[in-house]
């Protein structure tokens, strides 16, 4: 049986807002995010399935239409083998073909998300690909976190 994480830890600076989140309460919570965002999305899954990113593109789309930019950073689909690489390249399709830039990365296994640059997802959860599995997703409110984390895996040339 599995329990829903929602604790919440804030500095003594005040600065920084912390929140766990399972692979059952994580998606309404995300989905809540980046439905709020104003200029920038990026999410780091380096597996793609058609069925999770069927599931966010309307979100993603209507962001889209509202000038927000979206990044997805993931593997390059021939990283992969049998059905997952099928699944990652129909699922790279859908995302070009609805305009979200898409980024290859070799060996790629981060699991994150940055909205605005001022909320950053992390944990173990592949937002793009997540299905049968207890992960775990830490949500950090810090526009300074969020931007180290930018600069630490030199992503800002591709931004």
């Amino acid at each position: 049986m599995f329990r829903s994480l929602r604790r919440n830890k804030t500095s003594t600076s005040g600065l920084t807002t912390s929140q766990l989140f399972d692979h059952v309460t994580f998606y309404d919570s995300f989905l809540k995010d980046i439905s709020q965002a104003k200029e920038q999305v990026i999410i780091e899954s380096p597996f793609l399935t058609t069925r999770r990113v069927s599931m966010i593109l309307p979100a993603l789309v209507r962001l889209k239409r509202r000038g927000v930019k979206i990044v997805i950073n993931t593997r390059d689909s021939l990283e992969q083998e049998g059905h997952m690489r099928s699944e990652a390249e129909l699922s790279i399709k859908l995302l070009q073909s609805a305009g979200m830039s898409i980024l290859f990365t070799g060996g790629h296994h981060r699991k994150l998300a940055i909205i605005d640059r001022e909320v950053l997802w992390e944990g173990s959860l592949n937002i793009l690909s997540q299905n049968d599995s207890c992960e775990i997703m830490r949500r950090t409110a810090s526009a300074r976190i969020a931007e180290d984390l930018i600069s630490f895996i030199k992503l800002e040339a591709y931004l």
